[in-house]
């Protein structure tokens, strides 16, 4: 079994951001452990919204509020008194950062010092993970992948928002929970380009496809070169739950940050991960997929990659799937949703025993 079996089974845990993707298979994946969920979010973000799809709201705590309401959401926690803190809540679309940066800025940055200010008030036994992007690094295009000690930074708003959370996070776990001692034990998570069923966001590129092709359109290609870490939506939160977990027992990982990303050989451009997502989806054309567009709308990096071994050798997590697993997964959930949009949440599940199967076949944590 996963590190985490058994883990959460009657756990309080408090997750932002609920409603989002990530957000939605993290709730939906702590219910089948037998948590129970209080989740904190500003809105429903998107339409279709697969949090609303599989019904979730009925089975967890549901609050509405912005995290940089520190105060509403301080009496949010003192009230449910979780166990467990999970920080996802962002602003998470590369496009809307250069539309409206100070938002981005705002949430981004402000919003995690606000949880991380609400997290002082805690007075009992608490993990949390404040979940970061792999976008936080100083990117320089380097081949190799980017290690926790490497610099944060950003040369765009998006980017710059990122780093400057880690940042934010790093000044708070040294000034106010130092020692690990205290109640509360506290690490950052950065995950790198996320796919997976459900994503219905606008300017993401394999929600853009689902749309376009349900539509009989082709898709508009930014940058179809461009290289990334994709990984499975199960990845990263399993690397989540299982970074929580350790913090309930290991106070040395309070205030350190691990990377959740696939394994060295994976990252893969853009082109590759659509002709095999049209294919899995069952696209009858793949001349008539996508096209490229001759000038992309904003600045993006070409080559992204993250180092993952500290999260193998520290907390004996690694990807349990290859890229085309990925893929495919991805192209099947799409497919057979959209045959039977009442299936959504059978769909959630099914993959995640699929994918914990796969984890306890594969050994992948010790």
């Amino acid at each position: 079994m996963t590190s985490f079996a058994g883990e959460y089974a009657g756990r309080r845990v408090f997750v932002t951001g609920h409603t989002g993707f990530k957000g939605a298979w993290l709730t939906a994946w702590l219910l089948r452990l037998g948590a129970e969920v209080c989740g904190y979010s500003i809105d429903i973000p998107t339409s279709p919204s697969l949090f609303e799809q599989c019904g979730l709201e009925a089975n967890i705590g549901h609050h509405v509020g912005d995290i940089r309401d520190t105060d509403h959401m301080s009496r949010v926690i003192a009230a449910f008194r979780p166990e467990v803190v999970i920080h996802m809540a962002a602003q998470a679309v590369v496009s809307a950062s250069y539309t409206d940066p100070l938002d981005t800025i705002s949430v981004n940055v402000l919003g995690t010092a606000s949880v991380l200010q609400a997290l002082r008030s805690v007075t009992w036994p608490c993990a949390a993970v404040i979940v970061a992007s792999d976008k936080c690094y100083e990117n320089v295009e380097q081949i190799w992948g980017y290690r926790e000690i490497d610099a944060l930074g950003g040369k765009d708003v998006y980017s710059a928002s990122k780093g400057a959370a880690e940042i934010v996070f790093g000044s708070f776990a040294r000034s106010f929970f130092a020692s690990g001692d205290g109640p509360v034990r506290l690490a950052s998570a950065r995950a790198g380009n996320v796919i997976g069923g459900g994503d219905w966001a606008k300017d993401r590129i394999v929600a853009d496809c689902i749309r376009a092709w349900s539509q009989g359109e082709m898709v508009n290609l930014r940058r179809p070169h461009s290289v990334r870490p994709w990984q499975h939506v199960l990845e990263p939160l399993s690397g989540y739950l299982t970074l929580a977990a350790a913090l309930r027992t290991r106070p040395q990982l309070s205030g350190q940050s691990f990377n959740f990303g696939p394994a060295p050989d994976r990252p893969r451009p853009v082109m590759e991960l659509l002709t095999d997502l049209a294919k899995a989806y069952g696209h009858p054309r793949l001349d008539q997929a996508f096209r490229q567009l001759p000038e992309p709308p904003f600045p993006e990096a070409g080559l992204l990659t993250l180092n993952c071994e500290k999260a193998r050798i520290e907390l004996g997590w690694a990807a349990a799937l290859n890229f085309a697993e990925t893929v495919q997964m991805t192209g099947d959930w799409y497919r057979k949703e959209t045959a039977t949009p009442a299936a959504a949440l059978q769909l959630v599940n099914d993959q995640i025993q699929a994918y914990e199967d796969m984890h306890n076949a594969r050994e992948i944590i010790q």
